[in-house]
């Protein structure tokens, strides 16, 4: 069975989402597509949030998130507890974010990147896998920041 990635995104980032959709399509996913499906004005986080749901639920191993920035999105999906999400403008911030911090989540910013580097970028990030090694320990204590942030609330 192929690994699924689930996609999100606001009414600014559907033309590059769909890119995203095909690329990892191309690359052997199942692709689930959470929205939003027309142009009309959406608010980014509720799809942040479901896409991070579904990752930190196990329900996908990847999802990845399109607004104008990335920013937003990014901000909202690592509010979900077990989520870690990377904005990426650049295909080896991409990498890093899955080598270095074993980022589930990509953001991309529709109106910073054109498509055609958006997929470079997510063919990279598709592409690349935890390194372990000394990022175990630094992605091991950002969970630990995670866990003691909910326990101090």
């Amino acid at each position: 069975m192929a690994d699924k990635i689930v996609l999100g995104s606001d009414h600014a980032g559907l033309v590059l989402r769909s890119e995203a959709a095909k690329v990892a399509r191309a690359a052997g996913f199942e692709v689930e597509d959470l929205g939003p499906y027309s142009g009309e004005s959406v608010d980014y986080p509720d799809f942040a949030r479901r896409v991070a749901e579904a990752v930190a639920s196990g329900k996908a191993r990847l999802g990845i998130l399109v607004c104008g920035t990335g920013i937003g999105m990014a901000i909202a999906a690592n509010k979900v507890p077990g989520v870690r999400a990377a904005q990426a403008h650049d295909v080896y911030s991409a990498e890093r974010a899955r080598k270095s911090n074993d980022a589930q989540v990509l953001a991309l910013g529709a109106r910073v990147i054109g498509p055609e580097l958006a997929r470079s970028i997510v063919r990279a990030w598709l592409a690349a896998e935890f390194a372990g090694g000394g990022s175990t320990r630094k992605v091991e204590k950002i969970a630990r920041l995670e866990r003691e942030g909910r326990s101090a609330s």
